[in-house]
């Protein structure tokens, strides 16, 4: 939720408001400061013993000055007076030394968030729900029961349970202002399956979510990472060739992850992405749909406003098929003569970046086991590592692990196999199916390509 001087922690906007007014004193054009506070704790469990107990507390400044065309940004953990003193100087000095940037500036004001203007919106990104370590540590406890029950063949590789509570305030010269508290609570559990012969196999589920009611039941957790590692035994090689390849929804995203990089204005702005003269035509087929919703209540993504204060807003990445915009900060956009689309994302210590808030590519009408019916046979992709891409070419590979299917039906697990294509030309053959399911910051249900090059034996 949004939150104004009036009810924001006084503390924080006071050292920032010091910090920018010593900023301007000492000769910068225009500063941005943030102060970021995070609490965290986790507890982690392996046969039935504690393994790991993570607790976190930090509290960090970051500034931003610019001076003429020129920028720096630093950061401190410590807020003494004569810290923060220091922290101006050294700003300034290497702002001074730094080189001149035409495109380094705050955003334009005409795009920043104002609450006046708008009634105060609830994203319910934020529960302020506390877990005890003895809590945490049963949920975990309890996940690796859920799984080991499933089979003696079954050991435990991990579970964990957690939650981390977040406060990010943003204030610049320019006058705006503007918090953002959130929370994320997560388990996960993660098992080993052997076989008669010595053969093992990984596999796991895990979970996040804003609210701690809407974690899923601890042995639903443990259940499905279990059985996604029985089910992987008995794995088989296959013989290199030319086959539909079914990408599992859990693994599905990663195609769209590679696509939000194509289409960062920081990329597009180097001239080095695959799709830098793409904007306005049909990458992928008419009936997919790419958005992005800033506003989905309890969304991992959520927010009002970006890194650098710039209003969000729901939009539509692809269209029909069509590449519709850039994901663009205030300096990719001056960089391509555009504005920003609220799409900034930068850490303390660094300049903007560009980030995208709740990606989702919508579901298609046919079901995967449809799908993979009208294929006849292929690969479903359950894993994936090792990425390789050529963000000039659009060349891309991975090494992979799955099933092999025929006629629509799983016939048996493989693994040490490879898949390798243009994503270009995969977008352009991709088909979604219907089994989307919300769960992170970027979302698509099982997605097929027909005639991928499989590496196998």
């Amino acid at each position: 939720m949004l939150q104004t001087r009036n009810d924001a922690d006084s503390a924080p906007l006071e050292r920032l408001h010091g910090v920018i007014a010593a900023a301007r004193a000492a000769g910068a054009d225009a500063a941005e400061a943030v102060f970021a506070v995070s609490r965290a704790l986790s507890v982690g469990v392996r046969k039935g013993e504690i393994e790991t107990v993570e607790r976190d507390e930090t509290a960090d400044l970051g500034l931003r000055v610019f001076v003429g065309r020129k920028m720096a940004v630093v950061s401190v953990s410590e807020f003494s007076k004569s810290t923060l003193e220091r922290t101006v100087e050294r700003a300034i000095a290497m702002a001074r030394l730094a080189p001149d940037d035409p495109y380094a500036s705050l955003a334009d004001p005409a795009r920043l968030y104002r609450s006046i203007n708008k009634a105060m919106v609830d994203l319910q990104v934020n529960d302020p729900t506390h877990l005890s370590a003895e809590n945490l540590q049963q949920r975990a406890l309890d996940i690796e029961a859920a799984g080991l029950a499933l089979s003696p063949v079954l050991q435990s590789d991990a579970a964990s349970a957690g939650y981390a509570q977040n406060e990010w305030t943003l204030l610049t010269s320019d006058g705006f202002e503007g918090s953002h508290n959130t929370s994320l609570f997560f388990q996960s559990g993660r098992f080993i399956a052997t076989d008669a012969d010595g053969n093992m196999e990984r596999d796991g589920e895990g979970r996040s979510t804003r609210y701690a009611a809407d974690l899923p039941d601890v042995s639903d957790i443990g259940r499905i990472a279990g059985e996604r590692a029985l089910a992987a035994l008995g794995a088989r090689k296959v013989e290199s060739q030319k086959a539909a390849v079914f990408f599992d929804r859990r693994i599905a995203k990663s195609l769209i992850s590679q696509f939000l990089g194509a289409i960062s204005g920081t990329a597009i702005a180097r001239g080095s992405s695959f799709l830098k003269h793409k904007l306005g035509e049909a990458i992928f087929a008419p009936h997919v749909q790419i958005s992005d919703n800033p506003f989905r209540m309890r969304g991992l993504g959520s927010g009002l406003f970006d890194d650098e204060g710039v209003a969000t807003r729901p939009m539509d990445l692809v269209k029909d098929g069509v590449l519709t915009t850039w994901l663009l900060n205030t300096a990719a956009g001056k960089q391509l003569g555009m504005a920003s689309t609220g799409h900034a994302s930068r850490s303390l210590a660094g300049p903007s970046g560009v980030s995208t808030h709740n990606v989702v590519l919508q579901a298609g009408p046919s079901s995967p086991q449809d799908l993979m019916r009208d294929a006849g046979k292929g690969v479903v992709v359950t894993s994936m590592f090792g990425p390789s891409l050529n963000s000039d070419t659009g060349d891309w590979s991975a090494g992979a692990s799955g099933f092999w299917f025929e006629n629509g039906e799983i016939q048996y697990p493989v693994n040490e196999i490879t898949v390798a294509g243009n994503l270009i030309d995969i977008y352009a053959r991709m088909v979604p199916a219907s089994d989307l399911d919300i769960r992170g910051t970027v979302d698509a249900p099982g997605i097929l390509i027909d005639g991928l090059s499989v590496g196998g034996k």
